[in-house]
Formats: C-alpha cells, structure tokens, sequence
C-alpha cells in the first residue's frame, strides 16, 4: 500500500495478536484471508516478516499494534523486526508445554513441497527456478534458531521479468533497489547480500508462515521445495491440527 504506519509490538498474556483500530486478529493459520504475494491476517497484511522474526527469537505471546492495514516492507528482510525485539530485550512469564506433533504434515501443491515432522530445529529450503537463473539454491539449517539472524538479513525479491506486473498491481509499494533484490536473466541486476540471498528470504517466509501453528522451530524438522504463501500456511494448518491445537 505503500502508506505510513507506525507498529508496536506490546508485552500480552497469551498467543501472537494483530490489532488494527478497533479488530484484533490472533495469529492462527485460519486467521489469514489472503496469500496472494503476502500472508494477510485479518485486515493486516504482509505479517510474515515480523512473524519469522518473532519465531526466531521465540517469543511466544506479543500484542502487534499498528495504525495502518499493513506491516511496512522496511529494508526488505525481518532484520529491522529482529533488531528492535533483541535490542528492548525479553521477560520469561512462565513456561508450558509446547504441543506435540503426532504425524508427519505433507502439503504438495503443483510444483510446491512441505514436509513437516517433530524434530530439532533442521530446516532445509530447495529454491529451484531451472532452466531460469539461478537455477537451484539450497539452505541447509541444522539448527534453525542458531542460522536465524543469517536468514533474517534475506530481503524481498523478484524476477525482472515480474517488475511491470508488479507496478501495475500496486504491489512492492515502499521497495526500492535498496530493499528488493532484482534477479535478471543472467544474474542480479542490484547488490546481494549474500550469494544465495533468495533462498534465505524463502525460508525466512517460511518459518513466518508456519509459525502461525504456535510450535516453536526448535521442534520442528522441515523440508521445503518452491513453497510460497499459499502452500507454507495451508501446511501450518495443517501441523496445528496433528498437534492437536
């Protein structure tokens, strides 16, 4: 939308919240109204950057205010998020018993994969755009929570091919070369961050879109393959159900 809007994420005494005037929405995979190039909760839109980094840090219970419809694109990645939680620092309320996974999730959606199970933190992302450069990027992340903040600095990014549509759609509002990574046909047209910049973005929308189950990443293995928004909520859905939430 590409208006101002300030959020503030507040001390709450249970489960991740999103409020907007005078509706709140809790951040539940049954919440979301739309995943068309973002997950919407709600009126909120674009909440998974702050979900993921909200994962990342493990915090479990948060009031997310804001006084616009959509969480700001920032530099493009959750490191703003990351940053401003780390620096205010974190209370321990009390402790519970995380949800138990009883069967394996598999959420296959044409060329999109997911496969879930309990585990410990092995998170691993497949970016496959063949014969398109860049062809195949792979994240292998034994211990997500220890390769977050790396995951978290991934910004945005499309395809040049992509830009007018975008344009045209209203979309990437508040983007710019600095905040998206542009892929051109043979390489990036901008500066990266890291060689494999846009596989590390698609795992940092994953683990927001599938924090949305309430299950800490620490228990979780995961396997993704070409995942966007559509399929990566359908299959937290999914994992609150077998997890009996």
């Amino acid at each position: 939308m590409g208006q101002p809007v300030n959020v503030t994420v507040h001390p709450h005494d249970g489960g991740i919240f999103f409020r907007f005037r005078n509706e709140q929405w809790e951040a539940r995979p049954e919440n979301v109204t739309d995943t068309t190039r973002c997950t919407r909760l709600g009126l909120v839109a674009t909440i998974e950057h702050l979900m993921s980094a909200l994962a990342g840090t493990e915090i479990t219970v948060a009031m997310v205010e804001l006084d616009a419809p959509e969480l700001p694109a920032l530099d493009g990645s959750a490191a703003p998020y990351l940053e401003a939680l780390v620096e205010n620092g974190f209370d321990e309320i009390g402790s519970a018993d995380a949800a138990k996974v009883f069967s394996r999730v598999f959420v296959q959606d044409d060329d999109a994969k997911i496969a879930i199970s309990a585990g410990e933190g092995h998170w691993r992302y497949e970016f496959l755009t063949f014969p398109r450069w860049p062809g195949t990027q792979v994240l292998d992340a034994p211990n997500v929570i220890d390769e977050y903040p790396r995951i978290a600095n991934a910004r945005t990014f499309a395809f040049q091919e992509e830009l007018a549509m975008i344009e045209a759609a209203g979309l990437g509002q508040g983007l710019d070369a600095e905040s998206a990574l542009i892929l051109g046909p043979d390489g990036y047209l901008n500066s990266e961050r890291c060689a494999d910049e846009p596989v590390r973005h698609k795992m940092l929308d994953a683990i927001g879109d599938i924090y949305l189950a309430g299950i800490p990443l620490r228990f979780l293995n995961v396997v993704a393959i070409r995942t966007g928004h559509a399929a990566t909520v359908k299959a937290a859905g999914q994992l609150r159900a077998v997890a009996g939430r």
